[in-house]
């Protein structure tokens, strides 16, 4: 069998397309054997992709036209959707069914900021609720354990985390989900896999995409609880309910929509968030970034 080598820049529940058609069988049924590995701290999956440790890396379409707006050109493209939409929520100390978003003015709010897109993406957010995001009070308490660490200590009314971390606060009884990210600034070219043009000529390309495919369909049509049995193994640290609750929101929320193309509007939609906080000087054509998935 070929092998495919597969590099994730940050993993999480939230990435289940891509986890699934590794723990469904999804690539054998290809004839495609795996190899998997998270990017070193400091370093981008993309450039594993430049030097050819890995075919396929879990990337975001930002990272594509943030380069090109700084007049660089990037060396993946963009080919196929993995979440088309954000996937953090907010949770506080105590359930609140009737959270509205003004909640958070006068409120301490512990936010990911250990990259570019969720910290714009919260921006964003904020703006499109109706929140003046330069006035709130947000805290950096560094990264996703030392930000956990600190809410539980009382350093924040709320925390902004990726599943399953919230689903765990809510597990061990330390916080409550209020909002998600994602509905408050709907549907956008989140996050993507990416590789290297001359690789999507290529047939194992095409083999992963069929088996990419068919894994997105069967996340979509499958239980929540029967996906985390599946996904168990590449989580060994969280608790079966907890991830399946986690798998559950996702798939309610929709951010796994059945198409695999990044979609113009998407990109469009994740170009306005950029251009919003500052970071765009120009909006990259949706040619410069994105490919179509290889048939």
């Amino acid at each position: 069998m070929t092998k495919i080598s597969i590099q994730f820049s940050r993993f999480s529940a939230f990435y289940s397309p891509l986890i699934s058609v590794m723990a469904g069988g999804f690539l054998d049924d290809e004839g495609l054997e795996f190899e998997w590995s998270n990017s070193p701290v400091g370093k981008s999956a993309v450039d594993a992709l430049v030097d050819g440790t890995a075919h396929v890396a879990q990337s975001a379409p930002s990272q594509g036209f943030l380069a090109v707006a700084n007049g660089k050109q990037p060396p993946e493209r963009h080919f196929a959707q993995i979440n088309e939409m954000d996937g953090f929520f907010v949770a506080g100390h105590h359930a609140d069914p009737d959270f509205t978003w003004d909640q958070l003015n006068g409120a301490k709010i512990i936010v990911d900021q250990t990259s570019v897109q969720p910290l714009s993406m919260f921006k964003y957010a904020c703006f499109k609720q109706g929140l003046q995001f330069e006035n709130l009070e947000i805290v950096d308490a560094g990264t996703g354990a030392a930000m956990i660490d600190a809410f539980k200590a009382g350093q924040g009314d709320y925390i902004h985390l990726q599943g399953p971390a919230p689903q765990q606060l809510e597990f061990d009884g330390s916080g409550h989900i209020v909002a998600a990210v994602g509905p408050a600034i709907g549907p956008c070219a989140f996050s993507s896999l990416a590789a290297k043009p001359e690789w999507l000529e290529t047939d194992m390309a095409k083999a992963f995409t069929r088996a990419y495919g068919n894994a997105r369909q069967w996340l979509l049509d499958t239980p929540a609880d029967d996906v985390a049995g599946t996904l168990a193994s590449y989580f060994p640290d969280i608790h079966r309910s907890v991830l399946g609750s986690t798998i559950g929101y996702y798939q309610g929320l929709g951010n796994w929509t059945p198409h695999l193309e990044i979609t113009e509007p998407a990109y469009n939609a994740a170009l306005d968030v950029f251009e919003h906080v500052g970071r765009l000087p120009i909006r990259p054509a949706y040619g410069d970034v994105i490919a179509a998935p290889p048939r």
